[in-house]
């Protein structure tokens, strides 16, 4: 999938000022990480953090205590600056990944995702693509059809009309008849609903 990172979000990457993860230098052959003022690290322990391995490395309190910048690297109370890495397979393929982010070829691939996103996000906003609002793979499979349907009538307004396309407007507007009615036999049921599986499409046809 091409797809930027999950962004970092340790306090320092946040705020744009500090030392974030990708300044610390990683030895893996000899479980050792530096610093950016050159001090390695005092430990290094496999663990598993969110159901997913990963390695904590911490360094010494006598190092960060009286480190002339640790106001850049760390606020613990602790006084020491502290790193969770995932194991190196992935750690690797993720520092390659983000150094890709910034070339030309990456942002050439990655931009023809962006008809298909605006569909997504047109088809979520519009035609209440997050629930389906039937049960059985046929009726659903219905209900993609008229959804897809309903989008294509609503850019085709767009187009002919010279419109921009509304893509925010909600899955129901006041002069729209719900359909089926909240106590329809086939209607699926809020407290057993399955997020994610098909489309609602009263909104679409009612523009």
């Amino acid at each position: 999938m091409i797809a930027p990172l999950i962004v970092d979000h340790s306090a320092q990457a946040k705020a744009g000022a500090g030392y974030d993860r990708s300044a610390f230098t990683i030895d893996w052959d000899n479980q050792r990480a530096t610093c950016p003022q050159g001090k390695a690290s005092a430990s290094w322990n496999p663990s598993r953090q969110r159901a997913a391995d990963a390695v904590v490395i911490a360094f010494a309190a006598t190092d960060c205590g009286p480190c002339p910048v640790r106001n850049l690297c760390t606020s613990s109370k602790r006084g020491r600056r502290r790193l969770s890495v995932p194991p190196r397979d992935i750690h690797d393929a993720q520092t390659r990944a983000r150094a890709n982010h910034n070339s030309e070829a990456f942002k050439t691939e990655y931009a023809a995702r962006a008809g298909v996103e605006a569909t997504i996000h047109q088809a979520v906003a519009i035609t209440g693509t997050r629930q389906a609002r039937y049960r059985g793979i046929h009726k659903t499979r219905l209900e993609h059809t008229i959804a897809a349907a309903a989008i294509n009538l609503v850019r085709l307004d767009a187009y002919l009309t010279g419109k921009p396309l509304d893509r925010g407007q909600p899955a129901t507007s006041p002069d729209s008849t719900s359909w089926p009615p909240p106590n329809h036999p086939n209607t699926r049921k809020p407290a057993g609903s399955t997020k994610g599986s098909g489309l609602s499409f009263q909104a679409g046809l009612s523009r």
